[in-house]
């Protein structure tokens, strides 16, 4: 028989078979996702030029593109606002993948400018002496060189910088926009993979301390493996309770609305195991995410071992994009389970409050200090969490765009308290700092009282919109303890201020490095938003409001 024959027959059989005939194409709203697409282009092309472009201009090259790129993909962010994509045209887009909602684009827009400052902390080359004539970076020379071998003696000789970097950020970057916007359970998994993996690789790369940094990233990635398995897992007994990925399917299964109903999904609705013990795993995998008690033990050693600007973009961005998932993975599929996972989270907050706050006080080095300071606000932001009111999505959400600029500010700063191995992060070396450089210590105490809540600064502003919205929504102990848990909080940032200016500073202490602009920018844009949102917060508390609509 020829090969004519067997394919006419081949193809006659499956149109019997197949009576719909052809596949639809998928229908994609490129503009609805532009943001996110910008990022991704960018960060392709930033891998095209590595492979390229000549070393010496690289980084240059790569800074110019990335700027561009999150500038850029801000501006689309604020178009769709603007065009009304957040409040009244909001909208499920990429054949329900991805939602374009009021939540969606405050929490892209808080990542992209974060990200921005934290790409000037990245490409900062001024802080670290000069190796071999070359200005270098908190980056390794080599990053596939074992520490201290020959092969990475060389590449420091030979002046070599890891640009690889900036894609890499920018990877982690579009993985963050897709994560608070997932609409269905398949693609949050794979956000959430798309920005974790370069993380995982960023935290290695410290060019000082290379060891401790490998390490960490080592940590990082086996923790982070478990909590992505069991995130999966959640997912597929989601998956198998509901019949669906879609966010809006499982919500209808849940609180029984759904239209028809087959036999098949007729057993397995009503087998309420399926649907709790996959929202615990999913949940699980969130709060591993933002750092939230138990699933914390990740954060003190990854923060200290990971390069500083690494551990100032990850801590901040990583916690508005995993907020907002779990944002919206409670107040969209789950809203029908509210009694079962509130008690939960009450209990997750008040511990990850109060053991963020006790444990920070016996830390002595700022890089841990500041982690378990990270620990406790992430409880102050569950607070809001469980309000389960609009007040509490819109308090969240000022919240994570307060807290972001002032910890890449605070991460900054540390970068240029410098002794002979690098950066000093032992907190005897900022011992009289303030009489040393009364400047970059009075920067940094803002920003560790933005941290403890005092009136004035975004932090206050922050939490006092969570708590209030806690209590509104009936959580009034919590909010008890949340400001419990903040005047013990306070107290270990009061005492690195006192440290700072009421001690005698040491003849062999450490040097403040002079910055270039990048790192000064980062700084000025730290303190500038913690005053703004302090003494003004009332015009980003409406935004954050008419912006706490999910679409559904």
């Amino acid at each position: 028989m020829s090969a004519t024959a067997v394919h006419s027959l081949w193809t006659t059989a499956a149109t019997a078979a197949d009576p719909i005939g052809k596949i639809d194409a998928p229908k994609i709203e490129y503009g609805q996702l532009s943001p996110t697409l910008i990022i991704i282009g960018a960060a392709i092309i930033g891998i095209l030029i590595e492979a390229f472009v000549p070393r010496r201009s690289r980084y240059y090259v790569q800074m110019f593109l990335s700027v561009v790129a999150l500038v850029a993909a801000f501006a689309a962010v604020v178009a769709l606002a603007a065009g009304g994509y957040g409040t009244t045209k909001a909208g499920i887009a990429a054949m329900g993948a991805i939602a374009v909602d009021g939540p969606a684009l405050f929490l892209q827009g808080t990542i992209l400018l974060a990200a921005l400052v934290g790409l000037f902390t990245f490409a900062e080359r001024r802080l670290d002496p000069q190796a071999h004539g070359n200005r270098v970076d908190s980056f390794a020379a080599q990053a596939a060189a074992v520490p201290g071998s020959e092969s990475e003696q060389k590449a420091v000789k030979a002046g070599f910088t890891t640009t690889e970097v900036i894609p890499l950020l920018l990877f982690a970057v579009a993985g963050m926009l897709i994560f608070p916007a997932a609409n269905d359970l398949l693609t949050l998994f794979v956000a959430l993979e798309v920005f974790s993996l370069p993380l995982y690789l960023l935290c290695a790369l410290a060019r000082r301390k290379r060891l401790m940094s490998q390490e960490a990233a080592v940590k990082y990635f086996l923790l982070g493996a478990f909590a992505s398995a069991f995130t999966l897992f959640g997912i597929a007994l989601l998956y198998g309770y509901a019949g669906s990925m879609s966010y809006g399917t499982i919500a209808s299964v849940v609180d029984g609305t759904v239209q028809n109903v087959t036999p098949a999904l007729a057993d397995t609705m009503g087998n309420d195991a399926l649907l709790l013990v996959g929202s615990a795993l999913i949940v699980m995998g969130l709060l591993f995410k933002v750092g939230a008690v138990p699933f914390h033990m990740w954060t003190p050693d990854v923060y200290q071992g990971a390069p500083t600007p690494v551990t100032g973009f990850m801590a901040a961005a990583t916690k508005v994009a995993a907020f907002g998932a779990l944002l919206r993975i409670l107040y969209v599929v789950l809203p029908g389970l509210r009694w079962d996972w509130r008690p939960v989270m009450w209990a997750v907050a008040i511990v990850t409050m109060l053991a963020g706050a006790i444990v920070a006080i016996t830390q002595t080095d700022i890089k841990r200090l500041l982690a378990y300071s990270s620990i406790a606000h992430a409880g102050f932001i569950l607070a809001g969490v469980i309000a389960t009111t609009p007040e509490g999505i819109s308090s969240v959400l000022f919240y994570l765009a307060a807290y972001s600029f002032v910890t890449i500010g605070a991460f900054a700063v540390v970068t240029l308290v410098r002794d002979a191995g690098g950066e000093a992060t032992h907190l005897s070396k900022w011992a009289g700092l303030g009489r040393r450089s009364p400047l970059v210590a009075a920067v940094f105490a803002v920003f560790l009282l933005a941290f403890a809540g005092i009136p004035l600064t975004s932090g206050f502003s922050g939490k006092f919109a969570v708590f209030k919205a806690a209590a509104e929504g009936g959580a009034a102990p919590l909010v008890v303890i949340g400001v419990i848990s903040s005047a013990i909080a306070a107290f270990f940032y009061i005492r690195v201020i006192v440290l700072m200016f009421f001690s005698e500073p040491r003849p062999e202490g450490p040097t403040v490095a002079v910055p270039s602009p990048l790192t000064m920018t980062a700084i000025g844009v730290g303190v500038a938003v913690t005053v703004v949102l302090g003494v003004a917060p009332q015009y980003f508390l409406d935004l954050a409001g008419q912006a706490g609509v999910f679409v559904r």
